[in-house]
């Protein structure tokens, strides 16, 4: 099998999230611990820079609603709140890109895909732990308007953002309880009616090339799925909420070194990361005028229509009345902020994506054991304190002792 006919090569210039032949060769280089250790050196030397509070808080970010915690944080100066400095906040057009700025050390605070948290750690061995997460739900499988089930997705090529997110998790899911084979052939291959082939694609395409029918289908974060609404060329088929109930996308995520060397840096910069969480749900289109281009950080390339529907639009009746909701029950945001990281999600979140096809060399994920990881990869210190501060669980609709059970049903 051709590798070059598994990648997406991404000719866009200001290509999103997706992963382009590129973006592939640095993530295998990464993996590997003769490319990855002189990358740890150059953040250690740059961390060693500053003494506790001293360092700014450096942001990267990816142009999509799941970085609205860090952004909002940045544009209410909930971190200088915090007595931080902050840099004006990185925007990065792959998640490649992104993970090689923070291992390098030329960002410190990022978010990052949940199952993607795994390869970092674990594939690539370098020290960093999620602190909190980011939101929850936010994304969704849009299809071509002719489209009316996941079956009508046999034969068809559909799009994921990257092989280790929980889009891709979700829609194996989805496919294997339609009974549909997954294979990675690429666009225009010959497919048989039971299999459903997954390309890798950068999320600003995935709108042309829904609107083209080169795809029949995408599983993305906010606001792709609007934008493709919005502009008539698709719908909604499913929410991934309403497959995998309050389900983390990204997650905060911070290098260990400053977890135990700044751990007063840490809780400052998880403090701001919370209280914009906390703003942000009661002030959904606020949020959106701030993340929009239209904004006065102009933080994304977005118009503020979709990003409002997306952020602002919490009455599902619409959707319930077309039989695109399947839990009605569970009344769920389209997108919505918490910032616990349950052990409970990440323990089901191993088990998923060890039976998820991902290309690349997956090895590590066999020896994962989920309770270890989620002990291992998670450090809730530090957004326990943040969340008492901030009014305690029942502010963010949590239980008061922030324990769940896992809510999968495709």
């Amino acid at each position: 099998m051709n590798n070059n006919e598994n990648i997406h090569i991404c000719a866009a210039s200001d290509c999103d999230c997706g992963m382009t032949r590129r973006d592939f060769l640095r993530m295998s280089a990464l993996a590997t611990a003769s490319a990855a250790a002189p990358l740890m050196f150059a953040g250690d030397a740059r961390a060693q820079a500053f003494k506790g509070d001293d360092q700014p808080v450096k942001i990267g970010y990816l142009p999509i609603t799941d970085a609205a915690p860090l952004l909002v944080a940045h544009g209410r100066k909930l971190f200088e709140a915090q007595g931080l400095k902050t840099e004006t906040p990185r925007l990065f057009r792959s998640w490649a890109q992104i993970v090689e700025a923070f291992v390098s050390g030329q960002v410190n605070v990022i978010h990052l895909l949940s199952p993607a948290t795994l390869w970092v750690r674990y594939g690539s061995k370098f020290p960093a732990k999620v602190v909190a997460w980011n939101h929850v739900n936010g994304s969704g499988l849009t299809v071509l308007n002719e489209i009316n089930s996941v079956a009508d997705l046999g034969g068809r090529t559909v799009a994921i953002p990257f092989w280790y997110s929980i889009h891709n998790i979700l829609l194996q899911k989805l496919l294997a309880a339609h009974k549909l084979t997954v294979v990675t052939r690429g666009r225009g291959a010959e497919l048989k009616k039971n299999e459903v082939s997954l390309v890798v694609m950068a999320p600003s395409e995935m709108v042309s090339a829904l609107a083209s029918k080169s795809i029949a289908g995408y599983i993305v974060a906010e606001p792709f799925n609007a934008l493709a609404e919005t502009a008539g060329v698709g719908k909604i088929l499913r929410f991934s909420g309403d497959v995998w109930k309050n389900h983390a996308c990204c997650v905060t995520f911070l290098a260990e070194r400053d977890l135990a060397d700044k751990p007063e840096w840490s809780q400052r910069v998880t403090n701001a990361i919370v209280n914009a969480q906390l703003w942000s749900r009661s002030n959904q289109v606020e949020t959106a005028k701030m993340l929009s281009a239209s904004g006065p950080n102009r933080y994304t390339p977005h118009q503020l229509q979709p990003l409002t529907k997306v952020l602002a639009v919490t009455d599902y009746s619409d959707y319930e009345k077309r039989g695109i909701i399947a839990h009605p029950q569970w009344q769920q945001r389209r997108i919505d902020f918490q910032p616990f990281p349950f052990a409970s999600y990440t323990e089901e979140m191993v088990r998923a994506l060890v039976q998820t096809k991902v290309e690349g060399d997956a090895k590590f994920l066999a020896g994962l054991d989920p309770k270890f990881v989620a002990r291992d990869l998670v450090d809730d210190r530090f957004v326990r304190k943040s969340i008492a501060a901030a009014g305690g669980p029942a502010a963010f609709g949590l239980p008061a002792n922030l324990l769940r059970t896992e809510t999968v049903a495709v």
